[in-house]
């Protein structure tokens, strides 16, 4: 075989991406196609985020478009931006800036594991988890979300952890469920890896995936668990907040809480480990843009219309939904029981929603909200017609 045992578990994992999308190809060839599936933007680019980069692009010294690590003005901004919101002291030197979420993930796996280590992820969870963490040697442990309401079950992640445990990610606001947990959630877990990492005697760390923070609907509080337990890294995209996810700009945020020691050899080994997994810092355009960025973010006034109209109309219509309080998905029950079979109705229809097999779980479908509303209007009709067929061959 040519390519690596570990190659081979991480596109494993991934295949069932690859497949969806192969079987989406048609969008390319249909501009009257209704896609619903990815976070992608469907209407022009916010105008402050095409502005700040016009501001930077020219350059203003001969290194303008240099070599760049983590430019300190990004990460004051950042910093900054992170003690006004989760009340936490931030500093400069706890901020890796970083090729989006997934530079930001794969940093922090460099950072605290060796091969072999188990990492605990959600399911439902976001279906990179697992083929980043075969493509390191790494070991994804499931660990079931409450199957109603999809809580965050502290019992569950505490089941799943052994004393090869290095990793518990959490995910809040959750893709693809939009839930967001509680700082109560946050403490019961927190209580949970301090106790596990007494048993097995060594540290378990806490991934905070926190791209879709800025994007909350109904007023509800955002709590990180940087708060509650220590030993945090978060992670953090722009991508979703500007919807720009082409433009790949990210951080790692080193908790404050850490003890000192510990968290001056993570500082020192921020940049070292950045070059080492390919220079995954941002492009220098990107980084130059951050202190406008942080100000930034989608209309949630009309994302929350949307939200609410989708959300209105299939319940009505007899869908079961889960409510998002975050993010810009909404997640449901596939009428009939079979994602891939509702999902392969409507695309015969030009309408394309996600297969919940994607997210391991074969009876849901994930809409995404980044559609625009004339999308939603247009696909209405056809989601509640396929959901009535499907219902009927189901019986």
């Amino acid at each position: 075989m040519a390519i690596s045992a570990r190659a081979t578990q991480a596109k494993g994992a991934v295949d069932v991406v690859t497949t969806f999308l192969a079987r989406i190809r048609a969008l390319a060839d249909d501009p009257d196609a209704l896609d619903l599936t990815f976070g992608n933007p469907h209407e022009m680019a916010l105008p402050g985020f095409t502005a700040a980069l016009r501001a930077h692009v020219e350059p203003r010294s001969a290194d303008w478009f240099g070599y760049k690590a983590s430019e300190r003005p990004a990460q004051e901004a950042v910093a900054a931006g992170l003690s006004a919101e989760l009340g936490l002291p931030f500093e400069p030197e706890d901020i890796a800036m970083t090729q989006g979420a997934f530079g930001a993930i794969s940093l922090a796996l460099a950072l605290l594991t060796d091969a072999a280590d188990e990492v605990v992820i959600p399911v439902p969870g976001w279906f990179c988890y697992e083929p980043m963490l075969h493509a390191v040697n790494l070991v994804p442990v499931r660990a079931p979300l409450e199957p109603v309401s999809f809580d965050l079950d502290v019992d569950a992640i505490a089941r799943a952890i052994t004393r090869r445990t290095r990793i518990v990610i959490v995910n809040s606001p959750a893709n693809p469920t939009g839930r967001v947990y509680s700082k109560q959630e946050w403490e019961s877990l927190a209580a949970v890896l301090e106790e596990a990492s007494r048993t097995h005697g060594r540290r378990i760390w806490l991934i905070s995936d926190e791209p879709y923070r800025r994007v909350l609907f109904d007023d509800v509080e955002f709590a990180s668990p940087a708060a509650s337990y220590p030993w945090t890294v978060i992670d953090y995209s722009y991508g979703k907040v500007l919807l720009a996810p082409g433009q790949r700009l990210g951080y790692l945020a080193l908790s404050p809480l850490i003890p000192t020691h510990e968290r001056e050899e993570l500082r020192d080994a921020l940049m070292p480990l950045g070059l080492a997994i390919g220079w995954g810092f941002p492009d220098a355009v990107m980084q130059y843009s951050v202190p406008e960025f942080e100000t930034l973010t989608i209309d949630l006034a009309e994302l929350t219309r949307k939200r609410d109209r989708l959300y209105a109309a299939l319940t009505d219509a007899g869908f079961e939904i889960t409510r998002p309080e975050g993010t810009f998905y909404l997640w449901g029950r596939a009428p009939g029981g079979d994602a891939i079979a509702f999902c392969d109705a409507l695309a015969e229809r030009g309408v394309y929603v996600m297969p919940g097999t994607l997210f391991d779980q074969p009876q849901h479908f994930r809409i995404s909200l980044t559609a625009t509303m004339e999308m939603i209007e247009a696909a209405l009709p056809h989601l509640v017609e396929v959901a009535t067929a499907s219902r009927g061959a189901a019986a």
